[in-house]
């Protein structure tokens, strides 16, 4: 800025004698001065764009005063929305808390209350073990007596039966082997109809209970002996007590050529009177050839009858069959409709079969009469026998 004002203030004083011989100097500082005033352009550009810059900063940082002023008004709209929430939260505490105090004092009564029923119920449980350990203790003791009475039933199981079976024969007029005419000695033995019926009575040995069902299944193969002797019928009886059934499964066994069958000594006097019906069928040896003919002739002809009704309804159950399938596939679903309806109103009632009411043959009779006389009167043709009913088709 020297320089500059010394060229204006030099060129303002100079005069025409200057200008002549120190135009030189003038030029020189001209120089000086223009090199100077650019300087102070460039530094005025400068201050310029940098008043710019503050200028944008400055308007940058308004808008983000103003931003901020925003966002300050914002969080105290928050603050307050806060302290509001706050309070309703204060008072939902208070009340939270007043709850919490009335629940722990019904707490502490129903602690109480439960405390008091635990000691109740604590009394009561040990009363029922007591109960429980009296009852158990009597239970034991009545297991006990019954096992020893067990024990002795069978024991005596042996002697109970022979004694048994002796009184039945006895009563029934039946024939009761003392002296076993073969080898070997079964624990009874009886005749009915010239064969020998065995009769070994089986008790268990021990207190293994679990053992009892093997040990009569090996029993049944020892019968074999017996089984093989003459005049020896093949079914052969093993007599057990009556407490035992329950241990046993299979009551049963065939063992190829005789069978065995378990039964208790109450099941005795029925079989042994079963066995004894045998002898009211060997009248059948004295019949005459005609009249074992006609015995047989008459079982024939009703078995054949059996058979034949059989096939004849088995028959007629396929055609009815087929015929109902018919109408469910064949039929309008109107019509089909109206058939279920009709169907569903139907009821048939078969004549009741009644306990000691004999069905007579007589009344059979008289109702087939009648029935073919109602089918006469409407014109039904009705076969002879059944072999005409193929001609019906």
């Amino acid at each position: 800025m020297e320089k500059l004002s010394l060229f204006f203030t030099k060129i303002k004083e100079l005069n025409f004698w200057q200008r002549l011989f120190s135009w030189g100097k003038v030029r020189i500082l001209s120089y000086e001065a223009l090199e100077e005033f650019a300087n102070l352009k460039r530094e005025i550009d400068q201050q310029r764009t940098a008043t710019d810059q503050l200028n944008n900063s400055l308007t940058r940082l308004e808008t983000e005063k103003k931003g901020l002023e925003k966002a300050l008004e914002e969080i105290h709209l928050q603050q307050e929305r806060k302290e509001t929430k706050i309070e309703d939260l204060n008072l939902k505490i208070a009340e939270l808390k007043d709850k919490v105090s009335r629940y722990e004092s019904i707490e502490e009564e129903r602690k109480k209350d439960y405390e008091k029923k635990i000691a109740q119920l604590t009394q009561a449980r040990e009363d029922l073990d007591a109960d429980r350990n009296r009852l158990n203790d009597d239970r034991r003791r009545e297991q006990e007596e019954e096992y020893e009475r067990m024990k002795r039933q069978w024991s005596e199981h042996e002697k109970d039966t022979e004694q048994h079976i002796r009184r039945i024969c006895q009563e029934n007029v039946i024939t009761y082997i003392d002296e076993y005419p073969h080898r070997g000695k079964p624990d009874n033995a009886i005749e009915i109809s010239g064969e020998l019926i065995i009769f070994d009575a089986k008790s268990p040995a021990n207190d293994n209970f679990s053992n009892f069902p093997t040990y009569i299944k090996n029993q049944t193969k020892n019968l074999e002996k017996y089984a093989k002797q003459k005049d020896v019928k093949k079914d052969i009886f093993l007599v057990i007590p009556s407490n035992t059934v329950s241990l046993i499964s299979q009551f049963t066994y065939n063992m190829g050529n005789y069978n065995v069958f378990i039964i208790t000594k109450d099941a005795l006097e029925p079989v042994i009177l079963s066995l004894k019906k045998i002898e009211d069928y060997e009248f059948a040896e004295q019949l005459s050839p005609e009249e074992r003919d006609n015995i047989c002739r008459v079982i024939g002809k009703f078995t054949h009858t059996t058979k034949r009704k059989i096939q004849i309804d088995q028959f007629f159950a396929n055609q009815f069959i087929e015929l109902l399938v018919k109408c469910g596939n064949d039929l309008p679903e109107d019509i089909l409709n109206s058939v279920i309806e009709f169907e569903k109103a139907e009821v048939l009632n078969p004549t009741t079969e009644r306990r000691n009411k004999t069905i007579l043959t007589k009344d059979l009779k008289e109702k087939n009469e009648s029935i073919n006389a109602e089918a006469t009167h409407r014109k039904i043709e009705i076969p002879g026998n059944f072999d005409d009913v193929k001609k019906l088709k």
